[in-house]
């Protein structure tokens, strides 16, 4: 074996230079342009996605060659298990790709905390090796689309689509890269034998198989529904494109102005002072959040969420976050060199979380900054070179968004919005007065707009509830209407439920293909991954209606879906003679996963064992 991983290794190793090479021209070109160690995360993804369609190709091109003809019987013909011959393959496969993608790459990291004064944390050091991994699992898919044809290959794309679309973060995201190599690891060993196209022996070889080309089946429903759904926006019948939306639902909430949906809500609500308030809307101009956040970083994350860096252009000067030290680290933008690092405070106090710069906010001197730090708003004077604590939420809630309305600052917490005097005297920031906190009636994160007017005596904010209307998530979309007063009071006028605008089988299209494969892929993404104050999940910290139960048509469609691919299933293992408990076996299988399973018994081609 240890010719065969010579030869191989020998017979790539001027592709492996020539890739180096090129891989690293790449990087130091892209280097000169941006920082590529600080990008965000759907940069890195494609980054990765580059590097697992390199591994692929070599899988494809190196194991398909044994493929062909005499070559197969010539490689197995060896007095050695196939499984050793595979992993030697594999092995001198993993040395190219480490030459060609992990090197250079660590080349990259290490030319950039050496010379220059760019931030390189411990995060920035794993990333080669979330790259070589990501080539590998594109190698291990590519190899078994060699050894086992298009058919099956389906389930090393669910695996690589797993990749794609974890939640996890930092070395957990590691752990999910190493989890999907290893499982394309066992379908490529399970495969490679002399009769490649045969059924995988055994329970534990099929169930390897079977359960990502399930997955992959399920994916490949849930594409063509989003083609029926395009095909249903160009229809024109769509609830986003219709020329008058559906009366009554969300969508026409949405759609509305904003004075339009206040009034709106207040025709509903009715208050004592209706006609006070509703001058005040008509005279008024309704004002929305400056800054939202769907997600927040965490800390010693492979890639960001958004952006960890601000410049101050009077001083040329670039700071950048650092995970390790959780302080800035500043960068002359003229000469490269290190201008020091910036703390909280005069002592340079370590931030409590990941600072986000959420840029400059009305209000503030034109080159500050401010900065987002779970419950704390900090403030870089720019005229100072200091940051200083501004604004902050109690009870340990993690600031959403921010805003002003009239001479008052807002902050959305992931439980209440809480409203601030805007104090001219900016260089005390006690100076910003807690005037009123209102709890919000709905997670922060199924709220689609928030509107807000300044009143005399205090606030006036229309939500709207409807961010997942169109999801399986199956809370009733609402319109609230609240009011906050100076004095603190608080209160929640009226409450205005909307209409579902979409049908229920497109609501549900997720679930009732595969209820257990839609369960199963929900906990296969947040496998590892942390919790979230921001998630839909966050229960809403005021007492609401349980969500809507279910419709029973849908349960009854997707039962005789289960039933139906049960039955199927029966009817194909005894069309291709399977008896006994793989017959069973597989009839359980599509009873519980439903199409998706059916899918992948046909296209697993189970054949019945030969009796003597």
């Amino acid at each position: 074996m240890w010719s065969l991983f010579k030869v191989e290794c020998v017979r790539f190793r001027t592709w492996a230079v020539i890739a180096a090479l090129v891989h690293l021209c790449a990087l130091g070109f892209g280097t000169r342009l941006m920082d590529l160690a600080q990008q965000t995360l759907p940069i890195h993804r494609a980054i990765g996605g580059v590097y697992a369609l390199a591994g692929a190709l070599l899988g494809l091109y190196q194991i398909g060659g044994y493929r062909r003809g005499s070559h197969w019987v010539t490689l197995l013909h060896r007095p050695v298990p196939p499984t050793r011959i595979a992993l030697t393959l594999c092995g001198a496969a993993g040395v190219v790709l480490l030459v060609a993608v992990l090197l250079p790459t660590l080349l990259l990291a290490a030319w950039q905390q050496g010379t220059t004064a760019r931030v390189v944390d411990l995060r920035h050091w794993l990333l080669p090796g979330a790259a070589w991994l990501s080539a590998m699992a594109g190698y291990l898919a590519g190899a078994f689309w060699a050894l086992r044809g298009p058919r099956t290959a389906l389930a090393a794309v669910a695996l690589l689509a797993w990749l794609a679309f974890a939640d996890a973060t930092g070395i957990a995201m590691l752990a999910v890269e190493l989890l999907v190599a290893a499982w394309l690891l066992a379908l490529v060993l399970c495969a490679f034998r002399p009769d490649v196209g045969a059924t995988p022996r055994g329970p534990w070889a099929s169930a390897l198989l079977a359960l990502p080309l399930s997955a992959g089946a399920y994916l490949v429903v849930l594409l063509m529904l989003f083609g029926v759904e395009f095909l249903w926006i160009a229809q024109g019948s769509h609830p986003l494109n219709t020329a008058v939306p559906p009366p009554g639902g969300h969508t026409e909430a949405e759609k509305m102005e904003p004075r339009a949906r206040m009034l709106r809500a207040l025709h509903d609500a009715r208050p004592a002072d209706l006609e006070r308030l509703q001058a005040a809307v008509e005279a008024g101009k309704p004002q929305r959040l400056i800054v939202r956040f769907r997600q927040l970083p965490q800390r010693n994350a492979l890639s960001n969420l958004t952006s960890l860096q601000f410049d101050d252009p009077e001083r040329h000067v670039r700071w950048t976050f650092s995970h390790d030290r959780m302080r800035l680290q500043g960068e002359n933008l003229l000469n490269g060199r290190a201008v020091g690092t910036l703390g909280i405070g005069p002592q340079r106090e370590a931030f409590p979380r990941v600072a986000v710069p959420i840029g400059h906010l009305p209000g503030l001197p034109d080159d500050d900054t401010v900065l987002l730090a779970g419950d704390t708003l900090y403030r870089y004077d720019s005229a100072y070179q200091i940051i200083t604590r501004w604004l902050a939420v109690p009870n340990d809630e993690t600031i959403a968004g921010v805003g002003r309305i009239g001479g008052r600052w807002v902050l959305m917490s992931d439980k209440a919005l809480y409203f601030f005097r805007a104090d001219p005297a900016l260089d005390d920031a006690a100076s910003s007065k807690l005037l009123t906190r209102i709890a919000l009636p709905a997670a922060a994160a199924r709220l689609s707009s928030l509107d807000m007017i300044a009143l005399s005596d205090g606030v006036l904010v229309c939500l709207v509830d409807s961010e997942l209307a169109h999801t399986e998530d199956g809370t009733r979309p609402a319109l609230f209407l609240l009011r906050g007063f100076d004095d603190g009071r608080s209160a929640v006028l009226h409450s205005t439920p909307l209409s579902f605008d979409y049908p229920a089988l497109h609501r549900y299209r997720s679930w009732w293909p595969s209820p257990a494969l839609h369960a199963a892929l929900g906990q296969a993404r947040a496998v590892f991954a942390p919790t979230s104050p921001l998630s839909a999940a966050t229960p809403a910290p005021m007492p609401m209606p349980m969500p809507m139960p279910m419709p029973m048509s849908i349960m009854a469609f997707a039962g005789c879906l289960l039933l139906a691919s049960a039955a199927c299933a029966s009817y194909y293992a005894h069309r291709r003679g399977l008896a006994g408990r793989v017959r069973l076996a597989w009839i359980v299988f599509c009873g519980l996963v439903g199409l998706p399973g059916l899918a992948a018994m046909m296209l697993m081609r189970p054949r019945a064992r030969p009796s003597f």
